[in-house]
């Protein structure tokens, strides 16, 4: 009897199966890619306007999980699979980057595990550059200046770097950053001389990620050199890359021009030069000084190198008050 109703149940199966108007198992393609990767330059669009913020490591981390759950919700090709690697690996290196720029340093080291590995299932290589020069990055801000080189070596040595120079450009100013830390001025300038001249070999007319867009037009080099001298106490040369970032920054990278702002008046501060500075530094809108971690602190440092520079002036005042408007504000 129990075998009977076993072989009648597998019957009913097969033609449950076999019946027609069943729904057939879904195919997932390049238009599922091609969804995220708008999403993905959303994402990178609310990074240069505010960056570091919780809401987009949130979003970032939840499209990550998005691109996941296709590998497993039907049929696709082997390149279909790769490119759903390589956006969730995207996705990831986006929420790691927002826990980085927001001092988020132990969740952006969780971020950074998961995406190394979705990286490597991609084999995408510039998704894996990406995430190795943003551990670079996150070593480099932690004031782990040897880690950071080797997270950089990783970055550097890949292919893809000799195949497109853009890609040397960043990985050698980004290391010219981190020696800075180590105050080696000659292998600052060798780097800084190296980016340069893969800039100049990269070909403008390649395609490239939608994050590589600052590199290209030679903003993010500038930004580099600006913290590389800046470490070294080089505040002459910080304030001529500060002044060139601002020019070639586009205007949608409002994070970046908040940072360089308050890098600059950093810079003309270590010149001597108070009052230009605090005008400079005042120039950094509230909302950057208040919501976003990396320039808060800045301007935190700011204000006690100006209070060591100029006790009791003026000059000292008049930032004291600015500072409490934007608490106000706040």
């Amino acid at each position: 009897m129990k075998r009977r109703t076993l072989v009648g149940g597998i019957a009913a199966a097969a033609a449950a199966a076999a019946a027609p108007g069943t729904a057939s198992p879904r195919r997932i393609g390049m238009s599922d890619v091609n969804r995220l990767n708008k999403r993905f330059a959303e994402i990178i669009a609310s990074d240069h306007r505010h960056g570091g913020q919780p809401g987009i490591e949130e979003r970032a981390a939840a499209l990550a999980d998005e691109a996941l759950n296709l590998q497993n919700a039907g049929s696709a090709t082997q390149r279909v699979r790769s490119s759903l690697y390589a956006s969730g690996a995207a996705f990831r290196s986006s929420a790691m980057w927002a826990a980085i720029d927001g001092r988020r340093y132990d969740v952006a080291k969780a971020h950074m595990r998961e995406a190394q590995s979705l990286a490597e299932m991609s084999g995408d290589q510039a998704i894996k550059f990406r995430i190795w020069s943003h551990a670079g990055t996150m070593y480099r801000h932690m004031g782990r200046p040897a880690d950071a080189c080797a997270a950089n070596d990783v970055a550097r040595n890949l292919h893809l770097t000799r195949r497109d120079p853009l890609f040397a450009c960043l990985g050698h100013a980004r290391q010219a950053a981190t020696l800075g830390l180590t105050g080696d001025t000659s292998a600052v300038r060798h780097a800084l001389g190296c980016a340069q001249d893969a800039l100049e070999r990269a070909d403008p007319d390649l395609a490239r990620p939608v994050w590589m867009a600052a590199v290209h037009d030679g903003a993010e080099l500038e930004t580099l050199a600006l913290s590389a001298h800046l470490r070294l106490g080089n505040f002459e040369q910080a304030e001529s890359h500060a002044h060139r970032s601002l020019t070639l920054l586009r205007p949608q990278m409002q994070r970046d021009r908040a940072i360089n702002t308050a890098r600059l008046a950093h810079a003309q501060l270590g010149q001597g030069e108070a009052d230009a500075a605090t005008a400079t530094a005042m120039k950094v809108p509230a909302d950057a000084a208040t919501r976003h971690a990396r320039v808060s602190r800045m301007l935190q440092e700011f204000g006690s190198a100006l209070r060591a520079t100029a006790p009791r002036s003026t000059t000292v005042q008049t930032w004291t008050e600015h500072t409490t408007t934007w608490r106000t504000a706040a």
